[in-house]
């Protein structure tokens, strides 16, 4: 398999987190892991172990800016905060946003004990989200962070008449995980619009064409503005990396590149360090 479709597979389907549910899953190894992808494991590892070294070194390209470096001392962090990263493929990713995140908060405020936990699914909806909400109530945590929506806005097919989940479910559901927060928890919560996409990348991608997999900006759009009608704080990525972002953030036109992932974490860094 070339080498562009193996850091495809690894980047966008992360099958120790769709095991994860069930009885035992999280006891599979890596060996699993690779077979479900039609990998050889030594493959797997090898391009696994990559993607994560290159995550760590952008963490570090990133904090070797001091205005950055000042950004994450002024995220509103108590000693020994907990933070869940609430999602879908586009935080499940080994490079996503969140990992580089979370590797910029060991680096730069390790003495403080501060932890993330990443759990997101690739594929999700909001629906889903409500289904695995014990996972952030079991956690109790200080923060969520949520990003999510983006499959809500997913149509399939050629000639789609309708997204995955409709706009007024998707505000339904979303209005369901802030109030599911608010009352199952004591966490303040930081909402993220979706990314739009590329359209016609996403239609032609080998690995998003075989699941008939079509998305509309319009929709994603719809998607953001629904998630700025709350009244949790709202960093806005859909409006900062463009409509469609570059070229170069994008993997198919709808997943991000190492470079998309830390445009994503500087912006949610940006954001996040605004709020008291």
């Amino acid at each position: 398999m070339p080498n562009e479709q193996v850091n495809w597979l690894l980047k966008v389907i992360q099958p120790e987190r769709s095991l994860a549910s069930l009885p035992g899953g999280v006891n599979f190894g890596q060996d699993v892991h690779a077979a479900l992808l039609g990998l050889p494991v030594e493959v797997y590892a090898a391009e696994l172990g990559r993607l994560q070294r290159e995550a760590s070194e952008a963490a570090s390209a990133l904090l070797a800016d001091e205005a950055v470096g000042s950004m994450i001392d002024r995220l509103p962090l108590r000693r020994g905060a907990k933070i869940v990263v609430f999602g879908d493929s586009l935080t499940s990713d080994p490079q996503s946003w969140a990992v580089i995140l979370r590797e910029m908060l060991m680096m730069r405020r390790g003495a403080e004990e501060i932890s993330v936990t990443i759990s997101a699914v690739a594929g999700e909806t909001t629906t889903h989200g409500l289904v695995r909400f014990a996972e952030i109530a079991n956690a109790q945590p200080d923060w969520v962070l949520f990003l999510f929506g983006t499959n809500d806005a997913r149509t399939q097919g050629p000639h789609p008449t309708k997204t995955l989940i409709h706009r007024e479910e998707t505000a339904r559901n979303i209005a369901e995980l802030r109030q599911r927060v608010a009352g199952e928890t004591r966490a303040s919560s930081v909402w993220i619009t979706p990314p739009a996409v590329n359209e016609a990348q996403v239609a032609a991608h080998w690995g998003l064409a075989r699941f008939g997999v079509r998305f509309r900006n319009e929709d994603l759009e719809r998607v953001a503005g629904i998630i700025h009608d709350g009244d949790t704080p709202v960093i806005d990525v859909f409006a900062a990396l463009g409509t469609p972002p570059p070229p170069d953030l994008m993997v198919d036109g709808l997943h991000l590149t190492l470079a998309g992932q830390k445009r994503m974490a500087l912006e949610v860094i940006r954001g996040w360090s605004k709020l008291k």
